[in-house]
């Protein structure tokens, strides 16, 4: 019995990517000659090889999915992608019966070690080292570079002192609201929301010259609730580039903007609860600091939440640093 999984949708594969240690992709045509002689030894490969939670097999009409195979720049029929923790590692194009067999059997062999299940497993978007938990997958060669931005110098208005402090939300830990309590376990909210309105503003300085390839921004506010102090997540954003010093609110529409973001419901992954914003590379090249404006919440309520911000890109060469001096209490020292 075939444990092929046909993707439906771009949210249905980037669940599958989620919740699957290891996942080898076709990319096929249904008026593709070659895809459908490889497609029975695929189909025989998942029959296998299939383990749920480690080792999955999905198929992705390229004509039905276009916006998958665009993402993934699919110009050739078969193409098959190998992901590991959401990862791409590996790209073969075309109907190569032996290559594909070699590679599918490395792949099981190295999950038979592995639980049968996500049980066990460290969290599909964790992938190890300094990159920790990630609320969606990479972009092809782009890394997560949170740890260039400098802490010690960053400037968030409007917080309310009651969730956590601004470091939080670079944390390379999974948000507690994804696990099984849906709070840390010393109890502390490890997100931080907006104070007095829905706005905040965020000024990040960074240790090195950076250029930034996509934001991904978590925000879990819980949806069970019907209080007005419920928070939204963020629905617009101002970017701000090269800037010294924080941005003041009244201030903000003078200044020029790198770039207006607008989120929708469609924008969040029902999984991670993470939005994937492609920027505008061109304009993110060898920045110094960013500063992201808040200026309204998709929520009923009066507040929005932020769980988790991962800047990918690439970070250069690192600043000499002068003495540092800390932030004041608000930002939780």
């Amino acid at each position: 019995m075939s444990q092929t999984i046909h993707i439906d949708s771009p949210e249905h594969f980037t669940n599958i990517l989620s919740s699957n240690r290891i996942c080898v992709v076709d990319f096929y045509a249904d008026w593709c000659g070659p895809c459908k002689a490889i497609a029975p030894i695929y189909e025989q490969l998942s029959a296998q090889l299939s383990r749920p939670g480690t080792l999955a097999f999905t198929k992705v009409n390229v004509d039905n999915q276009k916006q998958i195979a665009q993402t993934y720049n699919i110009t050739a029929m078969p193409t098959f992608m190998v992901f590991k923790s959401g990862r791409e590692t590996k790209r073969i194009k075309g109907a190569d019966m032996k290559a594909l067999d070699q590679a599918v059997k490395q792949l099981a062999q190295e999950a038979s070690s592995a639980p049968s299940s996500t049980e066990g497993l460290a969290d599909p978007f964790t992938t190890g080292g300094s990159s920790g938990w990630m609320g969606a997958s990479l972009p092809k060669g782009y890394t997560n570079v949170n740890e260039s931005v400098d802490k010690l110098n960053l400037d968030f208005l409007n917080l309310d002192s009651e969730a956590g402090n601004a470091k939080t939300i670079f944390e390379n830990t999974k948000p507690s609201s994804l696990g099984a309590k849906g709070k840390s376990a010393e109890g502390k909210k490890d997100w931080i929301e907006s104070d007095t309105d829905e706005q905040m503003m965020l000024f990040m300085p960074f240790q090195s010259t950076m250029k930034l390839h996509t934001l991904q921004i978590t925000s879990l506010p819980p949806t069970d609730s019907d209080d007005d102090e419920t928070p939204g997540r963020p629905r617009t954003l101002q970017l701000y580039t090269n800037r010294s010093h924080t941005l003041g609110f009244d201030e903000a529409d003078s200044e020029p903007v790198t770039q207006k973001i607008e989120l929708s419901e469609d924008s969040w992954d029902k999984a991670t609860g993470t939005a994937k914003v492609e920027l505008r590379f061109v304009k993110f090249q060898n920045i110094s600091s960013l500063v992201i404006f808040v200026v309204d919440g998709d929520g009923e309520g009066e507040k929005t939440r932020i769980d988790r911000i991962r800047l990918i890109g690439d970070s250069g060469e690192k600043k000499a640093m002068g003495k540092l001096e800390k932030i004041g209490d608000e930002q939780g020292e």
